[in-house]
C-alpha cells in the first residue's frame, strides 16, 4: 500500500519508532500540569488550537502535548475540509463538538494501529518468505526484554479501568461516548492477549509467569468479568469470546504440550520447565480445582490433566481425575471447534493458525494418551476438522499418520461406511494441495472394511461359537439398483469380526477390500433411486459429504478429475432430480453446483451442454431475436434454480445455492465460450439483472454478510462479462451477452443499483470497517463491502466506455451526473472516496471512474463538487504530495486532472491555483498559489529527484504528461508561470539526454511515453512561440541537444525501436503503442526543426531490413514515410541528400510485402519518389538506380491494371454497373481496388511518368517494357474504364504516362504499336454526352482542375495530337478514325467558345484545336478519307477565329459574361491569402479588393487561353489555304483544291453567328493582337506586379499572354490573309469589281497596319515584364512564312510590303 518498499527505509522507519512498539498504550500519558504549561509556552501553535489541543485532553485524559500533537496529526490525515473552514468550525460549538468525537475515534484508531504494527513484526519475524523478515527480525529482539511484562500491566490497567464520566471527562461524555470508550477498552484487551499470545507461540513460559496469568484471567474471569460489564451488550459479545479464547490459549500455550509430548515419546520428562517446578504445580492444582463454572476454562483444564499425568504418571490422585471430568464435563472439543472458528474466519489469519497448532499438539497428546471411548468422539472430529484445516498441518499429518490424530482417522474407519460422514470430513479437512490429494485418493482407493449394522443375523451367514465371528455363505450385492449398474459384490466366505452388539443390534466389520470411489459412485445411485421417497433426506445426508469431498479434490488437484468420471458425470442427473422435488435439499444442491463449477472452469463447453438439459439454469422458451424482447424477458423461464430462489431460499434466507449459482455463471462465462453458448447464457445473466440486482438488498439474511457476499458475487459476474473479447457478433441476430448487460445497466433499475452501491460512501465504508471485530481479517464483511464497491466502480466504467454512442442520455448517465440538492450527487461521493485511507485500489477506482466521467459527461465537476470544492481538492493534493503514497493513486490523480485540462476548465482552475501578482486586475503575470498541482508536478520532474522511491518512472510519465495536456490546451496562464520557473526546461528535457538501454523485451514503455511527451511539449513550444521570443534557457537546451549530437542518438534509437518492434511483432509485443508515440513525436520534433533532418536518413535504411508482416509494423512505416514526404517538401529548399538509393531498397522490400496491408505505405513511398525525381530534375544528373526502379513500378503498374480489370468485370457481373461516384458507403468493405487520387496504382503511373521523363533517350525503359507487358495491361483497363466510366483516377494517370511515352519516336511507336486507337477510340464515346440539337450546355463550368470525364476526353486529344506530332505519316489513319468517330463533339467544341468560356471549356477547344493543327498538315488524306467533316471543320475554325477575336477585342463584354456566370471561371490556383489575416478590420476592408482583383485576375486567363486558341485556329487555317509563295509564283495552280474561306466583306464583325467570317475578321484580329501588344508595353502591366507579389510562378506562366504568342498570331493572320486574298484574285469566278473593291480595302487596311507595325518596332519597346521569367507559352513548329524574330525589320512585314505593293499596282 505504501511507496515504502527498500528494506533499508523499512529498517530505518523501525529504528525511529521502535521505542514507541515498546511502550505500547503507556506511551499515551495522562494529563499534567507540567505538560498543560509547556502548551501554553508553545510559539508555534496558534492560540485557536491550543485551547481546541486542552479539550480534547479533557475529553480523552490525555496529556496535553499529546492532545495538540494529536489534533496537527488529524488536521494532516483526516480532516475533511480547508483550512479557512477549520476557523469556522472552532469557533462555532456544534461543529466543534462533532470535531471532538471525530478526533476521539480518530486517537482510539492510533491506539489500534500501534498495537497492531507490534502484531505485525511478531506475525512475520521468522517467516522466511516475507522480504523483511530480517528487519522485522532485529526489531523483535530489541523488543523482546520486557515486552510481556508490560502489556501485562497494560492488560490489567485496562480490565480494572473506571469507566469515565461526564463529571471527570466533561459532558461530551455520553453513554453513548462510554460504550464507545468501553468497546475500545475490549477490543484493546484483546489486540494485548493476541500479542501475548504470539509471543508465547515463539519464546518459552516461566512456571512462575504461567501462575500470575492463571490468576489474573480468573481475576478477569477470562473476560466475563470485566469492572465495566454492565457496559456489554449484544455487540460487544464477539469481543468478550475473543478474549476469552486469547486467556486460554496463552495458558496451554504456556504449559508447552508440544514439548512435554516430545520430553514423553523419547522418555526424559525431567526436561520439561515444570517437573522443576513443584511449588508451582500445587499452587496449579489448587488453582484450576476452583476452575470449570465457564467453557473457557476447558482446555486450560484437559491441558493440565495431560501435563500432570505425563509428569507423574504414576500419581492418580484424585485432583487430576477431578480436572479431568470438569474439563469433558465443559465440553472440550466442542468449546475447541467453536473457539477456532471462532478466532479465524480466514485461513491466512496469523493468530488463528498459530491456536490451530497449539491445539493440534493438544489433541494428538490427548488421543495418544486417553482412551478414545472415554472421550466425546463425535466433538473430537469436528475439532480435529478445524485443526486440520490449516494447510501446514495437513502434510505434517500425512507424515505421520499413525500418530496422535492418526488414531481418529483409524476410528472413523472402523465405522465406514456404516457412518460414512466422520471419515469423509477428516479426509476433506486434510486435503490442502496436490501431494496430499494423490494420497487421499489411494487412501479411499484400497479400503479393507466394510462395517455394517443388522438388527438381527440374516440366514446365509454363518457364525462361531461365542458369535464373534461371521462368514458369508453367499456373494451378495450391497446395493439393491437395477442390473447393469455399477455395484459392489460381497464375494463368498468374507469373514465378519462383530463389534459390540449393542442397543442397534449387531455392529460387523467385513474383512475385503473395494474401493470407496465405486462405493460413493452406488451411494448417488442410490440417492437418485430413492429421490421422491421418503428415504432421500436420510440418504442425500450420506451423499453431501461425498460430494463436498469430490468438490474439494477437483478444485486442489484437477488431473485427479478423469478418475472420479463416475461421480461427475451422475451430477447433472442429481440436480435435475432434486431440484424437482416438493421440498429440494438445499445444501446438497448447493454442492452440485459447487463441484460444476469447478469442473466449468476447465472445460466449460462440456458442463454447459451437459447443464442445459437438466433445466436448472433459466432458459428461453422462445428463440431470441431482439433487445427489446430480451429485456423484456419475454418467453424466459426462471428455470429449477429461479423457482428455488423465489420459494425456498428467500423466505428461509439461507443462500447457499444463489451463492453457488453466480459463481457458476462467473465461471461459464469467463470460459469464453462459443458466440451461441453465451446468448444461452442469456436468461441466466437477465434473471440477475431483473430480479437479483436491484432487489437483494431487501431479501431476507439470517447471517451477517451473506448480503454484501452476493452482491460482490453479482458485480464479478456483471464485470467478467463486460470484460469479454468482443467476437465478430454475427450482425441481425440475438444480441450479445455484453451489448445486453451494457444496455440493461445504461437504461434499468440494474443500473440505478449500481449507483446505489457506489453511493454507499466513505462514511459508511469506514463505519463498517470500524465494526469488525477481528485483528487484521482480509474477508470481513468490511472488505467485501470495499470490493463490492470497487467492482461496481469498475463496471460502471466499462458500461460508459462500451455503450453504444447516441443522441438521448441514457437513465445511468443521468443518475451518474445530476444535480443533486444537499450534497448528495454522485460526484461528490465519488471524489470524497479520496478520504479512504484502508484499500488504495477504491480511490484509485473512484478517481478513475471520476476520470471517464469528465471526458464524456456533459457537466462540470467543479459545478458537482459545490462548497466542498476545495476540502477536495486539497484531499487530493495531501494524497499526491505524500512520499508514502501509493504510486498507482499518485498517478490515477494525475491522469484525472490530464483529462480534466481539456474538458473541465473550473476543475483544472481550481487545482492550478495561479494567483494574480501585484493584486491589481489587468495584470496578466501569474504565480502559483499555495494549493497548486504544479508544485508535485514541477517536483515530479526535477532532475534531482529522479529515481528516488517516490518518483518512480510511471509517476514521471504522468507529471510529463500532464504539463503535456497544459501545452495542447494552450493554458496560457500556467504556461507562462512554468516558462519562467528556473530550471524548468533544463529538467523537462533531462530524459531526452539519457542514454537508454537497447529496445528490447525488458523497455520500460513508460520511460518510451516520457520521452515522447518532452519531445512534443518542445515542439509546441517552438511551434506556438516566435522564435525570437523563445525562453533563453530553452534556446540553450535546444542548441546542447544538437552539440551533444542527440539527433543523431535519437535516430538511431528510433531506427533500432522501430526494427525491434517489426522482429517482436511475431511473438506479440507489449508496448507497440508506447513506441508509435515516441516515433510520432520524434517526428514532429525533426519537422519542427528541419535544419537537423538529415540524420533521419540513418533511420530511414531501417526499412531495408524488415518485410513487415503485421499492421502495427506497417503504421509505423506509414508513419515513417510520411514524415519522408514533409522533409522533402522542406529540402526542394535546400539541398537534399542523396535518398534515390535507400528510397528503391525500401520500395523494393514494400513490394514484396502483402499487399492488403501495404496499400498505404507503398502510396507514400511512390509519392516520395516522385517528390525526389522532382528536385532532381531541377538540378539534372544520371540516375544510377533507374533500370530497377522502372522495373519495381511497372510490374506494380501492371498487377494492379490486372486486378483493376478484374475487379471492374467482377463488378459488372453483380449488375452495379452504375456506380455512384460520391457513394456515402463509408462502412462498405473496402475492395481491393477503390480508385483513389493517392491510390497506389494512380501513384506508380505517376511515378513511371516520372521515370520515363527522366529517361529521355528511352535506353532503359524500352528493355523494361520488353520484360514487363505493361502497356497492354493499362491499355486494357483504360479501356474498360472508358467504356464504364469508372476509375477516374487511374485513367487520367494512365494517359498521362501515355502522353509522356508519346513526346519520343521510340515511345511513340510503342504506345501505337500496343493498340492505342482500339483503347481509346470508341471507348472514349461513353465518357461524353452530345447533345442533340448542338447547344453548349453539354459543357461544364466547373473548374479545370479537378479530376473530371472531360479531363480525361482532353487528355485523350492530347494523346492523339503527340502521336500525331511525332508519328506523322505512320498514325494518319488511327488520327483521321479518331476525328470521324469523334466529329460531333469536336464541332460543338468549337462552336461553344462563344457561348461558355469557362476555362474547361476553353481548354478543351484548344486541345482540339492543337489536335486539328497537326492534322491539318495532311490535308490531302483528309480530304481523300472524311471531305464533308473537313469542310465542317474549315468553317467552324474561321467562326471560331471571328469569336475569339471578338471576345480579346471587347474586354467589357467579356467581363461582363464571366459576371454574369458568377466567378465560375476564377482560377484555380491559390487565391491570395496571407498567413495568418492580422487584425479583422483590415480583413473585411480588404474583401472588396480580393474579390476584384481575384475578377482581373479570372479576366486575363480567359483572355490568355481565347489567344492560345486563336493563334492555333490561324495556325491550323494556314494549312487549309494555298502556300503563300507557290500561288504568288505558280500560274498553273490548281485553285480548285483549296476553298474559300472568307466571305468578302471590310466591315468589323458582329457578335453574331450568323454573320460569315470575312476579311474583315482577318484584319479585325491583326487590329486586336496589335493593340493588345502595344496596351501590353505601354502599361508596363501594373497587374501583372499585383499578380507577382501574390502568387506562384506557374500561375503567371498560365495567365499572361505572351509577346511572341502575339507576334506568332500576328504572323499567320497575315499569311491567311495574304494567301486567300491572291486566291480570290486568282478565282474566275469572282467578279472583276469584287476584286477591285478588295484591292482597295486592302491596301487601305494594310497600309495603315503596317505603319502602326513600324511605329511599334521603331520604338524599340522592351520585352514584357515577365518575359525574363517565362518561357514562351508554346513552342510552335516555325511556319513555312515565318521566322520569330525581334530585330526592327521583321520578314513576315517585308512579306507584307510586297503584298501590299502588288495590289497597288
Amino acid at each position: 500500500r505504501s511507496a515504502l518498499r527498500e528494506p533499508a527505509q523499512i529498517e530505518v522507519e523501525l529504528d525511529r519508532h521502535w521505542d514507541r512498539l515498546h511502550q505500547g498504550l503507556s506511551y499515551y500519558k495522562p494529563p499534567s500540569s507540567s505538560s498543560a504549561e509547556k502548551v501554553k509556552e508553545k510559539k508555534d501553535v496558534a492560540q485557536p488550537l491550543k485551547d481546541f489541543g486542552l479539550r480534547i485532553s479533557k475529553l480523552l485524559s490525555l496529556d496535553e502535548q499529546q492532545s495538540v500533537q494529536l489534533l496537527q496529526c488529524y488536521l494532516q490525515e483526516d480532516y475533511r475540509g480547508t483550512r479557512d473552514s477549520l476557523k469556522v468550525v472552532l469557533k462555532d460549538e456544534r461543529q466543534s463538538q462533532a470535531l471532538l468525537l471525530k478526533i476521539a475515534d480518530y486517537y482510539y484508531e492510533e491506539r489500534m494501529c500501534l498495537l497492531r504494527c507490534v502484531l505485525l513484526l511478531l506475525t512475520y519475524f521468522q517467516d522466511e518468505r516475507h522480504p523483511y523478515r530480517a528487519e522485522y527480525s532485529d526489531c523483535v529482539k530489541k523488543l523482546e526484554k520486557d515486552l510481556v511484562s508490560k502489556y501485562q500491566l497494560q492488560f490489567e490497567s485496562l480490565f480494572k479501568a473506571e469507566a469515565p464520566t461526564w463529571e471527570t471527562h466533561g459532558n461530551l461524555m455520553t453513554e453513548r461516548q462510554v460504550s464507545r470508550w468501553f468497546l475500545q477498552c475490549l477490543r484493546e484487551q484483546s489486540l494485548l492477549l493476541e500479542i501475548i499470545f504470539l509471543y508465547y507461540a515463539y519464546f518459552e513460559m516461566n512456571p512462575s509467569d504461567l501462575l500470575n496469568f492463571t490468576k489474573m484471567f480468573k481475576e478477569q474471569g477470562f473476560g466475563l468479568r470485566q469492572t465495566n460489564r454492565h457496559l456489554v451488550d449484544k455487540s460487544m459479545d464477539a469481543l468478550v469470546d475473543r478474549i476469552g479464547y486469547l486467556s486460554a490459549l496463552i495458558l496451554v500455550e504456556g504449559m508447552d504440550i508440544d514439548f512435554l509430548h516430545k520430553c514423553a515419546l523419547e522418555d526424559c520428562t525431567d526436561q520439561h520447565q515444570f517437573s522443576s517446578a513443584p511449588a508451582v504445580v500445587k499452587e496449579m492444582d489448587q488453582l484450576l480445582l476452583t476452575f470449570g463454572d465457564i467453557p473457557h476454562h476447558a482446555p486450560v483444564l484437559l491441558a493440565w490433566v495431560l501435563l500432570r499425568h505425563t509428569l507423574r504418571p504414576d500419581d492418580t490422585s484424585p485432583v487430576i481425575r477431578r480436572i479431568g471430568n470438569t474439563a469433558l464435563q465443559l465440553g472440550v472439543f466442542k468449546y475447541l471447534s467453536t473457539m477456532l472458528k471462532g478466532l479465524g474466519v480466514s485461513g491466512n489469519n496469523c493468530t488463528a493458525s498459530t491456536a490451530k497448532m497449539c491445539v493440534y499438539g493438544l489433541l494428538s497428546f490427548v488421543i495418544t494418551s486417553f482412551e478414545e471411548e472415554s472421550l466425546q468422539s463425535s466433538h473430537l472430529i469436528d475439532a480435529a476438522c478445524e485443526v486440520l484445516s490449516a494447510p501446514s498441518l495437513a502434510e505434517i499429518f500425512w507424515e505421520l499418520p499413525n500418530m496422535g490424530l492418526g488414531m481418529i482417522l483409524d476410528s472413523a474407519v472402523g465405522m465406514f461406511p456404516h457412518k460414512i460422514g466422520p471419515l469423509l470430513q477428516l479426509l476433506t479437512a486434510l486435503l490442502s494441495n496436490k501431494s496430499t490429494v494423490k494420497k487421499v485418493y489411494n487412501f479411499l482407493d484400497k479400503m479393507s472394511f466394510y462395517t455394517q449394522v443388522y438388527k438381527h443375523k440374516s440366514n446365509d451367514i454363518i457364525s462361531n461359537d461365542d458369535e464373534t465371528l461371521w462368514r458369508r455363505q453367499a456373494p451378495k450385492l450391497l446395493y439393491p439398483l437395477g442390473t447393469g449398474q455399477t455395484n459392489l459384490w460381497m464375494p463368498q466366505g468374507v469373514l465378519g469380526q462383530v463389534m459390540s452388539p449393542g442397543e442397534q443390534g449387531y455392529v460387523v466389520r467385513w474383512e475385503f477390500s473395494y474401493s470407496s470411489w465405486t462405493l460413493f459412485t452406488c451411494e448417488v445411485e442410490m440417492l437418485l433411486h430413492v429421490v421422491s421417497t421418503a428415504d432421500v433426506l436420510a440418504h442425500c445426508a450420506r451423499v453431501k459429504p461425498i460430494l463436498d469431498l469430490v468438490h474439494k479434490i477437483i478444485s486442489t488437484d484437477w488431473t485427479v478429475s478423469d478418475c472420479l468420471l463416475p461421480l461427475t458425470s451422475r451430477i447433472y442427473m442429481l440436480l435435475q432430480r432434486l431440484t424437482s422435488v416438493i421440498n429440494p435439499p438445499v445444501d446438497v444442491i448447493a454442492s452440485c453446483v459447487n463441484c460444476l463449477s469447478v469442473l466449468a472452469a476447465r472445460m466449460p463447453g462440456k458442463v454447459w451442454s451437459s447443464l442445459h438439459h437438466t433445466g436448472f439454469l433459466p432458459f428461453a422458451s422462445n428463440p431470441l431475436t431482439s433487445m427489446a424482447q430480451c429485456i423484456s424477458a419475454e418467453g424466459m423461464k426462471a428455470g429449477n434454480y429461479g423457482n428455488l430462489l423465489v420459494q425456498i431460499e428467500q423466505p428461509r434466507g439461507e443462500y447457499a445455492v444463489t451463492i453457488a449459482f453466480l459463481r457458476l455463471i462467473t465461471t461459464l462465462v469467463k470460459g469464453q465460450l462459443g458466440s451461441t453458448q453465451n446468448k444461452g447464457l442469456i436468461p441466466c445473466v437477465l434473471l440477475v439483472l431483473k430480479e437479483m440486482l436491484p432487489t437483494y438488498h431487501k431479501w431476507r439474511y439470517n447471517t451477517y454478510g451473506v448480503r454484501e457476499r452476493i452482491g460482490c458475487l453479482i458485480l464479478e459476474l456483471i464485470h467478467a462479462i463486460l470484460n469479454l473479447s468482443p467476437e465478430g457478433e454475427d450482425q441481425g441476430s440475438a444480441p450479445s451477452l455484453q451489448s445486453l448487460c451494457i444496455y440493461s445497466l445504461a437504461n434499468t433499475e440494474a443500473g440505478q443499483a449500481v449507483v446505489n452501491i457506489m453511493g454507499v460512501g466513505v462514511d459508511t465504508i469506514d463505519v463498517v470497517l470500524a465494526a469488525q471485530p477481528s485483528s487484521c481479517g482480509s474477508e470481513g464483511p468490511g472488505q467485501m463491502l470495499i470490493q463490492t464497491v470497487k467492482l461496481a466502480f469498475s463496471v460502471t466504467n466499462n458500461v460508459i466506455r462500451l455503450k453504444p454512442p447516441s443522441d438521448t442520455v441514457s437513465p445511468l448517465e443521468q443518475a451518474l451526473t445530476q444535480h443533486g440538492g444537499h450534497g448528495n450527487n454522485l460526484i461528490v461521493v465519488l471524489a470524497k472516496y479520496i478520504y479512504h485511507k484502508h484499500d488504495p485500489a477504491l480511490p484509485r477506482l473512484a478517481i478513475q471512474l471520476l476520470k471517464r466521467l469528465a471526458t464524456v459527461a456533459p457537466m462540470s465537476v467543479y459545478a458537482c463538487l459545490g462548497s466542498d470544492a476545495a476540502a477536495i481538492r486539497d484531499a487530493f493534493l495531501t494524497r499526491l504530495q505524500s512520499k508514502t503514497e501509493d504510486m498507482r493513486i499518485k498517478v490515477m490523480i494525475l491522469e484525472f486532472l490530464t483529462v480534466a485540462v481539456e474538458t473541465q476548465p473550473g476543475l483544472i482552475e481550481l487545482f492550478l491555483n495561479l494567483e494574480v501578482k501585484d493584486g491589481n486586475e489587468g495584470s496578466k503575470e501569474f504565480l502559483l498559489g499555495e494549493w497548486s498541482c504544479l508544485h508535485v508536478v514541477l517536483d515530479l520532474i526535477d532532475s534531482k529527484q529522479q529515481g528516488k522511491y517516490w518518483c518512480p518512472p510511471l509517476l514521471h510519465r504522468a507529471g510529463l504528461a500532464f504539463l503535456l495536456a497544459l501545452w495542447q490546451d494552450r493554458r496560457d496562464s500556467a504556461i507562462s508561470v512554468l516558462r519562467t520557473k528556473e530550471r524548468f526546461w533544463e529538467n523537462l528535457t533531462t530524459p531526452l539526454f539519457g542514454t537508454l538501454t537497447p529496445p528490447s523485451d525488458t523497455t520500460e514503455p513508460c520511460v518510451l511515453e516520457t520521452c515522447a511527451f518532452v519531445m512534443k511539449i518542445i515542439g509546441l513550444e517552438i511551434y506556438y512561440v516566435v522564435s525570437g521570443s523563445l525562453e533563453q534557457s530553452l534556446k540553450d537546451g535546444l542548441q546542447k541537444f544538437s552539440n551533444a549530437r542527440r539527433y543523431e542518438y535519437w535516430s538511431q534509437y528510433v531506427k533500432s525501436l522501430v526494427c525491434h518492434v517489426a522482429e517482436m511483432e511475431e511473438e506479440g509485443i507489449c508496448y507497440f503503442t508506447e513506441a508509435q508515440m515516441l516515433i510520432s513525436a520524434w517526428r514532429m520534433l525533426l519537422i519542427l526543426s528541419t535544419n537537423h533532418v538529415f540524420y533521419f536518413l540513418n533511420s530511414w535504411s531501417l526499412f531495408q531490413l524488415t518485410t513487415p508482416t503485421s499492421a502495427p509494423c506497417l503504421r509505423l512505416g506509414s508513419m515513417m514515410a510520411t514524415l519522408l514526404l514533409i522533409l522533402l517538401k522542406q529540402w526542394r529548399r535546400s539541398s537534399a541528400p542523396d535518398i534515390l538509393s535507400p528510397l528503391s531498397l525500401i520500395l523494393e522490400s514494400v513490394l514484396q510485402a502483402d499487399q492488403q496491408l501495404m496499400e498505404r505505405t507503398k502510396a507514400k513511398i511512390f509519392s516520395a519518389l516522385i517528390s525526389v525525381l522532382q528536385i532532381q530534375g531541377l538540378d539534372g544528373g544520371d540516375i544510377s538506380q533507374l533500370p530497377q526502379l522502372l522495373l519495381s513500378v511497372c510490374e506494380t503498374v501492371k498487377d494492379e491494371a490486372l486486378a483493376l480489370i478484374d475487379n471492374m468485370r467482377h463488378t459488372s457481373q453483380l449488375g452495379d454497373t452504375v456506380e455512384d461516384e460520391d457513394s456515402m458507403e463509408t462502412d462498405s468493405p473496402r475492395g481491393p481496388q477503390k480508385d483513389q487520387r493517392d491510390g497506389v496504382c494512380v501513384l506508380a503511373l505517376h511515378l513511371a511518368k516520372e521515370l520515363c521523363r527522366t529517361d529521355e533517350d528511352g535506353e532503359h525503359w524500352v528493355s523494361v517494357m520488353r520484360k514487363v507487358p505493361l502497356l497492354p495491361s493499362v491499355l486494357s483497363a483504360v479501356e474498360l474504364s472508358l467504356r464504364m466510366k469508372r476509375n477516374l483516377y487511374f485513367t487520367e494517370a494512365a494517359l498521362h504516362l501515355l502522353l509522356t511515352l508519346a513526346r519520343t519516336p521510340q515511345g511513340a511507336a510503342a504506345v501505337a504499336g500496343a493498340g492505342v486507337t482500339q483503347t481509346i477510340c470508341l471507348p472514349l464515346l461513353s465518357v461524353y454526352e452530345v447533345s442533340p440539337n448542338g447547344t453548349s450546355q453539354s459543357f461544364s463550368r466547373k473548374s479545370q482542375d479537378l479530376a473530371c470525364w472531360p479531363g480525361v476526353y482532353r487528355l485523350c486529344m492530347s494523346l492523339m495530337e503527340s502521336l500525331l506530332k511525332t508519328l506523322r505519316y505512320n498514325f494518319i489513319n488511327e488520327a483521321l478514325d479518331f476525328v470521324g468517330v469523334h466529329q460531333e463533339r469536336i464541332l460543338q467544341c468549337l462552336n461553344a467558345v462563344r457561348t461558355v468560356q469557362s476555362l474547361a471549356c476553353l481548354d478543351e477547344a484548344d486541345h482540339t484545336v492543337g489536335f486539328l493543327l497537326q492534322l491539318s498538315s495532311f490535308c490531302k488524306e483528309w480530304q481523300f478519307h472524311l471531305p464533308k467533316l473537313l469542310r465542317d471543320v474549315q468553317v467552324n475554325l474561321c467562326y471560331l477565329c471571328q469569336t475569339c477575336t471578338h471576345l480579346l477585342h471587347s474586354k467589357k463584354m467579356l467581363h461582363h459574361y464571366l459576371q454574369a456566370k458568377n466567378g465560375e471561371a476564377l482560377p484555380p490556383g491559390p487565391l491570395p491569402r496571407t498567413q495568418r489575416p492580422t487584425q479583422t478590420s483590415t480583413k473585411e476592408a480588404a474583401g472588396g479588393g480580393e474579390r476584384e482583383e481575384a475578377e482581373q485576375k479570372a479576366l486575363l486567363a480567359v483572355q490568355c487561353s481565347l489567344l492560345k486558341i486563336l493563334s492555333k485556329t490561324l495556325a491550323t487555317l494556314q494549312h487549309f489555304t494555298p502556300d503563300c509563295c507557290q500561288i504568288l509564283l505558280d500560274q498553273s495552280m490548281d485553285l480548285a483544291e483549296y476553298s474559300t474561306l472568307f466571305v468578302l466583306s471590310f466591315t468589323t464583325p458582329a457578335f453574331d453567328p450568323d454573320v460569315a467570317p470575312s476579311f474583315g475578321t482577318l484584319l479585325a484580329t491583326i487590329n486586336v493582337s496589335l493593340s493588345m501588344l502595344s496596351e501590353m508595353e505601354k502599361k508596363k502591366e501594373p497587374i501583372l506586379f499585383v499578380l507577382l507579389s501574390n502568387t506562384n510562378i506557374e500561375m503567371i506562366n498560365w495567365c499572361l499572354p505572351s509577346r511572341s504568342l502575339l507576334m506568332f498570331t500576328m504572323e499567320n493572320c497575315f499569311y491567311v490573309l495574304i494567301s486567300q486574298a491572291v486566291r480570290c484574285l486568282k478565282d474566275p469566278s469572282i467578279l472583276p469589281r469584287d476584286k477591285q473593291r478588295l484591292k482597295q480595302e486592302l491596301s487601305s487596311e494594310l497600309s495603315t497596319l503596317l505603319s502602326s507595325l513600324f511605329r511599334h518596332f521603331r520604338r524599340g519597346s522592351p520585352s514584357s515584364p515577365a518575359s525574363a521569367i517565362l518561357p514562351s507559352t508554346q513552342s510552335k513548329p516555325p511556319t513555312p512564312g515565318s521566322k520569330a524574330s525581334h530585330e526592327g525589320q521583321e520578314p513576315f512585314i517585308q512579306l507584307v510590303q510586297a503584298f501590299v505593293r502588288l495590289v497597288q499596282r
